[in-house]
């Protein structure tokens, strides 16, 4: 039984990693001089539901180093996508509501992701961009994701079916 928990998990994973990928050069709008990715932030509050924080974080993960690798993303994807995706899986994981983990994607990755942001903007891209130069854009585009993700986890049948399954 735990064998197939974790092919599923991983299938899971898998997917939305694949999709985070691929949407993240299509999907976005401009929040001032930065870009808003909506699709990554309901990913990652769709992996918080269905996996649990350790493998949102791996997933978020993945997505980060592979839309680096293709080059359509920056170095912010890590910091903003990682820590919104462990407060949104350790908030899902202490409440087991939806939309507790779509406000720990806002608050993980619009406040502290934000935050780290800056240092890494700062040291490793030559950004000029002051301390909390990110919040404004990582917080409106966090918002939309974690909304789209509630959406889908309340309209989707198949979402309906595992959330509330057993998970980390």
């Amino acid at each position: 039984m735990q064998t197939r928990k974790s092919i599923r998990a991983l299938a899971i994973g898998g997917m939305l990693v694949a999709l985070g990928t691929l949407s993240a050069h299509i999907i976005y709008f401009p929040v001032g001089v930065a870009r808003a990715f909506p699709v990554q932030h309901a990913i990652n509050v769709i992996a918080a539901v269905l996996l649990g924080p350790v493998p949102t974080v791996l997933v978020a993960t993945a997505i980060a180093v592979l839309r680096n690798l293709l080059g359509v993303g920056t170095l912010l994807a890590f910091p903003g996508g990682m820590i919104g995706a462990l407060v949104a899986g350790l908030a899902y994981r202490a409440h087991r509501r939806p939309y507790v983990a779509a406000l720990g994607e806002v608050l993980g990755t619009g406040l502290l992701g934000a935050m780290v942001s800056f240092p890494v903007a700062r040291l490793l891209m030559g950004s000029e961009a002051g301390a909390l130069f990110f919040i404004v854009p990582f917080t409106v585009s966090s918002i939309s994701g974690a909304l789209l993700a509630l959406g889908m986890l309340k309209v989707l049948p198949v979402f309906q079916s595992t959330v509330g399954s057993e998970r980390e």
